[in-house]
């Protein structure tokens, strides 16, 4: 099943270079808590680069989300790459920091950095537990926080400074549970990890499942840091379910050679946008084909990753085979940068109190599908509606957004994925 609400064909467009991220260390950011967003605009309109936004990107660099760090980033360097060139009246300074996970906590550090950077709107977290941990910070620090990858149901109408271009667990369960119900599985075990995504996924696949007539019969939780998973795995395969879902990160290459230890069919599992990942190259001592999974996003264009490696690569980065929160990335950039450029303002507050109307979310805008086709319009006098490549991202006024698309796919042979629907 694939869930598309209102997404727009993907359309292609010309790789562009690789601009450096600027690390501009500016000290007495504030820490007086934002007050709501405003709606009225900062000023007169500006000519042509008279806007330079601080933008911060806090994406897992190391950590067990690393595998879907390079995609997000890369998806940023595109967009502020077309949004400097286009030269359409806002330029970005962009600061990286490495996210990490709540093992080596990263976080801590690089998001100190990035605040003192100055920054006013910032990319991230890709986890939801770490964006819960950061947020109040950036809304005391008055910066408008914008997630690629945050899923967990948790953070709808969470604050008007939080934005996220990815649908919460809700739709990806569901999607989950029907097809695993679909496939012809009657009974169903669930691994997952105890925290805000996990548990609101595993919710949302056990509801849907049961509700198309199927039944979980054991379910079993471990925390982050955990390295050992022999008990939950017991606790499952004894079951002897038809399937097993895994709602994980990287810790799926361990549990799922346990499971196939312990006599579980390692062609009927089910994954998650947290695990679902190309594991040719991770030479799993199992085979994976048949199993099937689920992740956020349209299908993007057949040159998508060839421009993304374009920007990567230039930067002395190694080549990406995954297109992960790309497209989410990507778009969250676009429209921070538009969301400037109609408020005449960088500053976070107002950049909150119009991400909204470029989205669609509300007025009535003419539609666009570039940063310069749609900063065109906002310099013309107009209003514009901006369809990303993860879909219509129209904020609805729980700032989610309103068109999503999930994907299904399937493993092969080679322990590689393929989507399917």
């Amino acid at each position: 099943m694939n869930a598309m609400k209102g997404s727009r064909p993907a359309r292609i467009f010309a790789a562009a270079a690789m601009v450096s991220a600027s690390a501009l260390i500016i000290a007495g950011c504030s820490s007086t808590p934002a007050d709501n967003p405003s709606d009225e605009p900062a000023g007169d309109k500006p000519a042509a680069a008279d806007l330079t936004l601080k933008l911060g990107s806090l994406l897992p660099v190391s950590g067990q989300l690393a595998f879907l760090g390079a995609p997000m980033e890369a998806g940023v360097a595109l967009a502020v790459s077309q949004i400097n060139d286009a030269d359409a009246g806002v330029q970005v300074e962009l600061t990286n920091a490495d996210e990490g996970d709540l093992d080596n906590k990263a976080y801590e550090t690089s998001i100190t950095k990035l605040q003192s950077a100055g920054i006013t709107a910032m990319i991230g977290a890709a986890s939801s537990s770490v964006s819960k941990l950061i947020l109040d910070s950036n809304v005391g620090a008055g910066i408008v926080t914008v997630s690629p990858s945050n899923t967990s149901a948790d953070f709808t109408g969470l604050s008007p400074m939080y934005f996220r271009t990815a649908p919460s667990d809700n739709l990806q369960g569901e999607v989950l549970g029907n097809q695993i119900a679909e496939d012809g599985n009657t009974t169903l075990g669930i691994i997952y990890q105890n925290d805000p995504y996990g548990t609101g996924l595993a919710e949302a696949i056990k509801a849907t499942f049961e509700s198309a007539g199927g039944k979980v019969v054991a379910e079993a939780s471990y925390n982050q840091g955990d390295g050992q998973y022999n008990a939950q795995v017991q606790t499952v395969s004894a079951a002897k379910p038809d399937a097993v879902a895994i709602v994980s990160y990287e810790q799926f290459k361990t549990i799922a050679p346990l499971l196939g230890n312990a006599g579980i069919d390692t062609g009927k599992l089910y994954m998650v946008d947290g695990n679902l990942s190309n594991y040719g190259k991770d030479n799993l001592p199992i085979k994976l084909e048949g199993s099937k999974g689920t992740r956020a996003g349209a299908e993007l264009p057949d040159d998508f990753l060839e421009q993304l490696n374009a920007v990567w690569t230039e930067a002395g980065n190694d080549e990406i085979n995954d297109v992960t929160y790309s497209a989410e990335a990507y778009d969250a950039t676009i429209l921070v940068a538009l969301a400037a450029l109609e408020a005449r303002s960088v500053e976070g507050k107002d950049i909150a109190s119009k991400m909204r109307e470029v989205s669609g979310g509300e007025g009535d805008g003419e539609k666009c599908t570039t940063f310069e086709e749609c900063a065109q319009i906002i310099n013309d006098g107009g209003t514009a509606d901006y369809e990303g490549l993860s879909g219509s991202v129209t904020f609805d006024e729980n700032n989610d957004p309103k068109g999503a698309a999930i994907g299904v796919y399937e493993y092969g042979a080679d322990n590689n994925n393929t989507r399917i629907k």
